[in-house]
């Protein structure tokens, strides 16, 4: 399958952590609220199958905590999100607004697999207490270890022209 350019084109420098963590913060935002509604979703389907009154049992009985398949549906759905944003136009909405793009070191959008790679290897880097983002600080092309392992990089882009 061919790659798709990214627009615009050009030589553009990477981006530092601080740009990052805004474009992240924006992004934790959206996906907040987004898992919000997949939950509100969820529930709904679960006391149509299961029922209001058993799933109200359920849950005083604790034996909802925990829920695997709450926790696989809501881990998708967050994964949806960034691949979706990342193979097509190489931007979050968080990312859009602090003018900068994941993509492949010729400019072209980053396929399916790097997305999978990125963000698996993203949350790793959280759960090392960030370790892995503040490791483009000493990086000399500012790459995190999603960026290293997903072999993409992360560019400011210059805003359009009107």
């Amino acid at each position: 399958m061919s790659k798709h350019l990214l627009t615009p084109q050009g030589d553009f420098p990477p981006v530092a952590l601080g740009r990052r963590l805004a474009a992240m913060f924006y992004d934790f935002l959206l996906c907040t609220a987004l898992l919000i509604v997949t939950g509100f979703i969820y529930k709904l389907i679960q006391a149509a199958i299961v029922g209001e009154e058993r799933l109200r049992a359920m849950t005083d009985a604790g034996q909802l905590d925990g829920d695997p398949l709450y926790s696989t549906v809501l881990l998708l759905v967050l994964f949806g999100f960034f691949a979706k944003f990342w193979t097509h136009g190489g931007q979050t909405l968080g990312m859009q607004v602090w003018g900068i793009r994941v993509q492949n070191n010729d400019g072209t959008a980053i396929s399916l697999w790097q997305s999978l790679l990125r963000f698996m290897v993203s949350i790793a880097s959280w759960l090392c207490i960030g370790l892995g983002f503040f490791w483009s600080l000493f990086d000399k092309q500012k790459r995190t270890w999603h960026d290293i392992y997903s072999d993409t990089c992360v560019v400011r882009i210059p805003k359009k022209s009107k």
